[in-house]
């Protein structure tokens, strides 16, 4: 891992991911969850985690070439003991890292399994506080890349002490170097993000539903809404993710669907990382639509295989891709 030094320029990646809120990744599980009792947990699992670490990470494993910085580099904010956990993690998964220090102490995020059950239950911290001076050694580094990388991907959620539009910021400073801007966010800063215009977008459907105040109730009002954003401008690519349900892409000339695989569920942490990350490496390997959309539904259900944050396999992706041609072909 590197501290940037914003002075001279730096070569870009091809693919820069952008990490404001990172975290520690605990999991563990216990049999029965039971109020005000102590429970005796499984071995903790940590995992390094937030929405473009865990991009970067499956990038890294797809690219068969993890730690080569001129693929895929992670830029992220950390801090503290947990900030100085996280690159460990990152550098014992060879993912090549940008780090900018912060003073306040970079968070854990915690999941218990219960397995009497099968139910998985997160608990979420906000994270810390992000001093101005930080959030702008995050944007002069951005500013110092040159050439600009080919895709900029913006994911997960804005720490305290910035503003909702800080993804916003940065997808109109990237979109004026020709950049891809990729955005997975949530609320405001989504919000504001689609209002500065993106190449693609990833929300959840419960996303969708905040974004626009409306119910959503059936596909069809999910391709609606979905369309809507590529009339209106917002995003060139509207990626939903649906679940169980599977998901829907959505262009200017084209509307993808895909049921979900059918899979024994270990753990849904990190399921929509990566998709993203699959279809952000299909993409820049100049893969067509179709063939980035079923990689990305591949990472996704190989995810749900692994417990905790520990993500998808390039083995079981390619695997699961292959499968899905097969379906594909046995329907036609």
């Amino acid at each position: 891992m590197q501290t940037p030094h914003h002075a001279a320029k730096h070569p870009a990646p091809a693919i820069l991911t952008v990490t404001l809120n990172p975290a520690v990744d605990v999991a563990t599980s216990v049999e029965r969850l039971v109020e005000s009792h102590k429970m005796r947990c499984t071995h903790a699992q940590r995992d390094p985690g937030g929405g473009g670490i865990n991009v970067a990470r499956v990038i890294g494993r797809l690219s068969g070439n993890a730690g080569n910085a001129s693929d895929c580099v992670a830029l992220y904010l950390a801090g503290g003991a947990t900030g100085q956990m996280l690159r460990e993690l990152l550098d014992a998964e060879h993912v090549a890292g940008v780090c900018i220090d912060i003073a306040d102490e970079t968070r854990e995020n915690f999941s218990v399994r219960e397995t009497s059950t099968g139910r998985e239950y997160r608990f979420v911290l906000p994270g810390p506080t992000v001093t101005a001076r930080e959030w702008q050694a995050c944007a002069d580094y951005l500013a110092s890349l040159d050439p600009a990388p080919r895709y900029l991907v913006l994911s997960g959620s804005l720490p305290p002490g910035l503003p909702a539009d800080a993804w916003a910021q940065l997808a109109k400073a990237a979109k004026a170097r020709d950049t891809r801007v990729v955005v997975d966010t949530s609320g405001p800063a989504l919000a504001a993000a689609l209002d500065a215009g993106v190449y693609l977008v990833k929300p959840s459907l419960g996303e969708l539903r905040t974004l626009t105040g409306r119910p959503l109730a059936a596909e069809p009002e999910w391709r609606e809404a979905a369309q809507q954003l590529v009339r209106e401008g917002r995003a060139q690519m509207v990626a939903l993710t649906l679940g169980e349900r599977g998901a829907l892409l959505v262009t200017q000339d084209r509307t993808l669907s895909a049921a979900a695989l059918d899979v024994p569920v270990s753990s849904s942490i990190g399921a929509g990382d990566s998709f993203l990350g699959a279809m952000v490496w299909a993409l820049n390997r100049q893969a067509g639509l179709d063939d980035a959309f079923r990689y990305a539904l591949a990472a996704a259900s190989a995810t749900l295989l692994t417990s905790g944050t520990r993500l998808c396999s390039a083995e079981e992706v390619e695997r699961m891709a292959a499968e899905m041609v097969k379906r594909e072909a046995s329907v036609r």
